[in-house]
């Protein structure tokens, strides 16, 4: 600019002609000069973003033409783009790290899109399906012809028991699911696991259960039928070889009388028996709907009050929130709460010696799973740990007077609203049971 001025002031004398060309000739030189400098430090800024851009830091700046003044830009673009190398490296082995996990658990892994297109599957969706690649879901219909549909429908959360044949071979897959996004795009993760040995093993265990259980109370009717049968048989015989007196005949009379009675008991306990053993598969298919847990606790308290009452049972309802609402069958789930709190006025209706008042606590809830909850506590004699594992078996009972088939009853319902029932218990301190929705 100051090259510019002079040259203004003196063009004009002619004694200066040869400064003026001398000046004009400097000031053009500034001029290339500076459009090459703007021209350079564009060409590094537009090198820098496109190596951002393109994710290639093997970019380095390092020429020194233009000066000092740009030691200090080629270092921090230097230090940038090796920041973004250091992250790039360490994103790379988090991948890497991640994928090896996915690759040697032995779970199976499918992470696929919405359309099917498959993004990640690991070592053991290949052992168990027997599929060296798999680049789209529908694919799977080669196995079963609905179960690409069947992945494709599932959502966050969902759970399914599925029975495919991969080479002559039963599978029963147990599938989770889970969804996330990632640039922009929905992607579905879902787990695979063949459980069929372990339900295999699990069945025999409960016939194994099932029919020790049926052994024992057919073998209690079945006994006493089979003695008395022997022993009037035994009577009859001897009146055909040797007809008795009037006084032996009454007698015996009398010892038929009772022994076909005894006979008549035992079958009906036997038909009971059988009975309930049927009531045990024949539970209605729900019907759900939303209801409020308040309703169902007045329920159970207004059918089961007179005998709380009588006992005189400490009794505590707490609820929270208070408007906590539940989708289940109302129905069937207070035959699973009056189930459980007649075990608890069963609990704490024996004899106490450290003279504690009976109570009953009744406390529903929202979990960190965010789903329903509601225990069932009492100060009874709790139960004993080597029981603990039974008491939910068919026909197992501690009770006198027992069917043995409530709590069976209870976790079956339960079940059938894809929950659960579980018990704690310390002996002598009480025990709870929770239910979960």
């Amino acid at each position: 600019m100051v090259t510019f001025v002079m040259i203004f002031v003196i063009h004009t004398d002619s004694a200066y002609a040869i400064s003026t060309i001398i000046l004009s000739l400097l000031f053009f030189a500034q001029i290339i000069t500076l459009i090459r400098y703007t021209e350079q430090t564009n060409i590094k800024l537009t090198r820098f973003f496109e190596s951002i851009r393109h994710a290639d830091f093997t970019s380095t700046f390092t020429d020194n033409e233009l000066g000092r003044s740009f030691e200090g830009l080629n270092k921090e673009f230097n230090e940038v783009i090796e920041a973004f190398n250091k992250n790039k490296t360490e994103k790379e082995e988090h991948f890497n790290y991640l994928l090896t996990v996915i690759q040697h658990v032995s779970i199976g892994i499918i992470v696929f899109k919405r359309d099917g297109t498959v993004d990640v599957f690991n070592n053991a969706v290949k052992r168990l399906l027997q599929l060296p690649r798999l680049r789209n879901i529908k694919k799977l219909s080669v196995i079963e012809d609905d179960l690409p549909d069947k992945l494709l429908s599932m959502k966050a959360g969902d759970k399914s028991l599925v029975k495919v044949f991969v080479a002559d071979e039963l599978l029963q897959l147990s599938m989770h699911a889970t969804q996330f996004r990632m640039r922009g795009e929905e992607y579905i993760l879902v787990s695979f696991q063949d459980i069929h040995p372990e339900l295999e093993q699990k069945e025999i265990e409960s016939w194994q259960k099932l029919i020790r259980v049926l052994t024992h109370e057919i073998m209690n009717s079945i006994t006493p039928i089979s003695s008395l049968t022997e022993t009037v048989d035994d009577i009859l015989k001897n009146h055909e070889k040797d007809p008795p007196s009037a006084e032996d005949y009454k007698e015996d009379m009398e010892n038929i009388r009772q022994a076909i009675t005894t006979i008549g008991n035992r079958s009906k306990g036997l038909l009971n028996f059988v009975e309930l053993y049927r009531n045990l598969t024949r539970i209605p298919k729900p019907n759900f709907r939303h209801f409020y847990v308040q309703s169902l606790f007045d329920r159970a308290i207004e059918l089961l009050g007179p005998k709380i009452e009588k006992i005189n049972i400490e009794t505590t309802i707490k609820i929270f929130p208070k408007d906590l609402k539940i989708l289940a069958d109302p129905d069937l789930i207070d035959q699973v709460l009056i189930n459980l709190l007649l075990n608890a006025i069963d609990a704490v209706s024996g004899k106490r010696t450290d003279n504690t008042k009976p109570k009953i606590t009744i406390v529903a809830s929202v979990n960190l799973n965010n789903r329903t909850t509601i225990e069932v506590a009492d100060n009874g004699k709790g139960i004993k740990p080597d029981l603990l594992d039974k008491i939910f078996m068919p026909f197992f009972t501690s009770k006198s007077l027992g069917s043995g088939i409530g709590l069976s009853l209870s976790r079956q319902i339960m079940q059938m609203h894809k929950g659960s029932i579980s018990v704690r218990s310390k002996q002598d301190e009480g025990a709870i049971f929770t239910m979960v929705f």
